[in-house]
């Protein structure tokens, strides 16, 4: 893309091969991270992983751990990093320093117990009545910064109690409701 030379600076100056103690304690402010994965034929997957400041473990300079649960049941990351181990993960500050942080590494995934084991400073409670499905351990490649410059800021609000009942349920959200026959296309539903 004819950007060499301005890449060889920014891997110079800006990527590091692990974690600084700055991105661990950024990490650990962190309620949210967005995860790429992607199968063995190099089918891609994003996902988005959310929990309470510090669900993303930094376990030390080198390896992070964070807990998997069963979302929509699919487990599509997790499948992914079976196949094929390299993912890559997303940190964005959206409400007070708005800047971001890139971790790439290699993920092996591990039962709480068999991790926990290990690391046994591993939170408890990240979802307050949920256990993981699994952990998944990731061992950092490299780690750098993501510019602050389009960012948007957000502001956090609580969540409303309640299901609004004008909204569809997530699994019609996108696709509207079920056929009326068990087994029918959506395309056929449609006409």
């Amino acid at each position: 893309m004819g950007t060499a030379d301005r890449a060889a600076r920014f891997y110079d100056r800006q990527v590091r091969p692990h974690l600084t103690p700055e991105m661990q304690d950024f990490i650990g402010r962190q309620a949210m991270v967005f995860v790429a994965t992607a199968d063995s034929k190099g089918a891609c997957d994003a996902s988005f992983r959310a929990g309470p400041p510090g669900f993303v473990h930094v376990i030390d300079a080198y390896t992070l751990a964070y807990p998997e649960f069963r979302g929509n049941g699919v487990m599509a990351s997790a499948g992914n990093m079976l196949e094929n181990p390299h993912l890559g993960m997303l940190f964005v500050d959206f409400t007070h320093h708005h800047v971001g942080l890139h971790v790439n590494g290699v993920a092996h995934l591990y039962h709480d117990h068999d991790l926990r084991s290990a690391h046994p400073g591993l939170p408890m409670d990240v979802a307050p009545g949920r256990s993981p499905e699994m952990w998944v351990h990731v061992t950092v490649e490299e780690a750098y910064i993501h510019c602050s410059k389009y960012i948007p800021h957000l502001v956090p609000a609580p969540r409303p109690a309640g299901r609004d009942v004008s909204r569809p349920k997530d699994a019609e959200y996108f696709t509207g409701p079920r056929p009326p026959e068990y087994g029918g296309s959506w395309a056929e539903s449609a006409s």
